[in-house]
């Protein structure tokens, strides 16, 4: 684990979060440098997002401590905290039919001036966020038209316009097919090099958080039961005691990162075995 210290961007000590009465978050630490970037892996209910709504500010712990940049959280109003942390949701619906300028300039919100309107420096930087997550030929279109990873690179924008410190993906890849999940985790990667951001994901596909992420965290049971370099965190041991699959890994030529290879069963066995089932019955 990553120790704490003057470039803390993150600092989780001691979280505890339970919705009702049904604990989610068990003592879970975490330390995020600036200039990070980490994915959150973990089975269904590991516990990602709400941690990750934690940090935002979203959610409110039971126990423990959240800071961003040494300030507690608590102490923090909403817009303070969106003027550091840029987050993007996995599911982002517009109500209405707003122009895709429109949506990334709702980011602006938080640093506008006390007529409330957008002035020359904030159309500039709608214009730069447009630009970075490559949708400025998209800024006339309806926001609900798009497809899912227009969309997806839109909330990023919408993100970038609010000039964050900090991104927080919750599964930035969901229900995209794979060309538009590598070509969205390639913006980020590159968005976070260019503005020096700290970026934590929750990732759902191992193989991509190990293609793009030097350090992964898994959590397990809303626990943290690995945090590490990639390379020693993503392991045939780990796979199989977290997620309970048996998997191939391999390196990379090209990166040297990990590939994981699920093992599947061949399907001549299923049919086997259900026909086994079947003249058992």
């Amino acid at each position: 684990m990553t120790s704490s210290g003057a470039s803390e961007a993150i600092g989780v000590r001691g979280l505890q979060f339970a919705y009702e009465d049904v604990p989610v978050l068990h003592s879970v630490d975490l330390c995020v440098l600036r200039g990070e970037r980490v994915a959150l892996i973990g089975p269904n209910g590991a516990g990602k997002s709400t941690l990750l709504g934690c940090v935002n500010g979203f959610l409110r712990a039971a126990a423990g401590d959240v800071c961003l940049f040494g300030q507690d959280v608590r102490t923090m109003s909403a817009r303070e905290i969106a003027r550091v942390v840029g987050a993007v949701p996995q599911e982002f619906q517009m109500p209405f039919a707003y122009r895709v300028r429109t949506v990334v300039g709702l980011g602006r919100s938080i640093h506008l001036n006390l007529l409330g309107a957008l002035d020359e420096h904030d159309e500039e930087v709608i214009d730069r966020a447009l630009e970075r997550a490559e949708v400025t030929h998209l800024q006339g279109r309806e926001f609900n038209a798009l497809s899912g990873g227009e969309r997806q690179r839109v909330v990023l924008a919408l993100a970038l316009a609010q000039e964050p410190d900090i991104l927080l993906l919750d599964e930035p890849t969901a229900h995209l097919d794979l060309s538009h999940q590598i070509e969205v985790m390639e913006l980020i990667g590159r968005v976070g090099h260019e503005r020096g951001a700290t970026v934590v994901a929750s990732m759902h596909d191992i193989d991509l958080a190990s293609a793009f992420f030097d350090r992964v965290v898994v959590l397990d049971r809303g626990r943290v039961v690995a945090d590490g370099v990639t390379s020693e965190v993503i392991t045939v041991e780990r796979l199989r005691d977290t997620f309970g699959v048996d998997a191939d890994i391999t390196k990379d030529p090209a990166s040297g990162r990990p590939r994981v290879t699920a093992r599947v069963r061949a399907v001549g066995s299923w049919n086997k075995k259900s026909s086994s089932d079947l003249d058992s019955a």
